[in-house]
């Protein structure tokens, strides 16, 4: 069965665009993310990208012919270890390579390597929504919601990474970064926050799952605290009922016993006769049916007439 993530990615590779810009935005974090560029003299160029997931690979290819028509290898490389597979793209040395990579904001004209995500590819917020879309098919990761809540993309450059932080906060996600062994990670950690980046990117069917889950998880919890709660409630009864059952042996065996009140006697007879009843269930049982207020108060005078006579059999 596909992890999560998977799942997520393969959808987000179906999702298209709103506006011919969305197609460079998305294809420009693919390649900022997950590629490589090799740098073989002036505007000699070549790029690699290599991925584990097939929808990316898929994504990549059909983006890089449509927006461009460079021309593409893919190697399927498989893991015995791991058993998994390693999709490599490679785009070689091609005349018309450096101008797409400017058009794509990954080369600067006269200035190399971009550092951030370029504003000529996020004017539109459908244009961010597909920057961050290939973002997360590139380098992002999310737990399976039956665990945790909990997103994540991982990128290489400071100022990559925070671009990815503002755009997550222009639709409203309050994302963090950390800093692991040279590259960097934007997370998001709570419900809202993951289902508003999956639906920010196109997710609607994943953030949906998310949201089933966290209603799974909700009546789940529910249930539970409402079982803990009538585990205590039982608890107690039955604690209750014991002392009143010996406070009623007590009372037994006092020689004013017959001459108690009907009231009192009653609560003696029905306590003796249903050990496992609250109060308020054993008020129910009387004739007439009393109140567990009433009850209550028969225990304390019960109570007060048993601490009377161990007080005089003392002195």
């Amino acid at each position: 069965m596909a992890s999560f993530t998977a799942q997520v990615k393969d959808e987000l590779s179906r999702v298209e665009g709103e506006c011919p810009q969305c197609k460079y935005a998305q294809l420009s974090a693919i390649v900022r993310i997950c590629g490589t560029l090799s740098f073989r003299g002036p505007g000699r160029y070549a790029v690699h990208i290599s991925t584990e997931t097939g929808a990316v690979a898929r994504a990549m290819i059909k983006l890089t012919h449509e927006l461009f028509d460079l021309e593409t290898s893919l190697t399927v490389r498989q893991s015995v270890l791991h058993k998994t597979r390693n999709y490599l793209i490679e785009i070689g040395e091609q005349e018309q390579l450096e101008a797409d990579l400017i058009r794509l904001g990954i080369l600067v004209p006269g200035r190399g390597l971009a550092h951030g995500i370029p504003s000529k590819l996020l004017d539109n917020a459908c244009c961010r929504s597909s920057f961050l879309r290939g973002a997360f098919m590139a380098g992002g990761f999310i737990a399976d919601p039956r665990g945790d809540f909990h997103l994540e993309i991982a990128v290489t450059g400071e100022q990559l990474a925070q671009d990815v932080v503002d755009l997550l906060a222009g639709f409203g996600v309050h994302a963090r970064l950390n800093h692991r062994r040279g590259a960097y990670a934007v997370y998001v950690k709570s419900f809202d926050g993951v289902v508003s980046t999956l639906r920010a990117m196109g997710g609607t069917l994943s953030a949906k799952a998310v949201e089933v889950v966290r209603r799974m998880k909700h009546n789940k919890n529910n249930a539970n605290r409402q079982t803990n709660a009538d585990m205590a409630n039982l608890r107690r009864t039955a604690n209750a009922a014991g002392s009143q059952m010996i406070l009623v042996d007590k009372v037994y065996r006092l020689p004013e016993y017959r001459s108690l009140s009907p009231a009192l006697r009653e609560f003696c007879t029905l306590r003796t006769q249903n050990p496992e009843l609250s109060l308020a269930q054993l008020g129910e049982l009387c004739n007439p049916p009393a109140s567990k207020s009433a009850m209550y108060h028969r225990v304390l005078r019960l109570q007060a007439l048993v601490a009377e006579r161990e007080d005089q059999a003392k002195t």
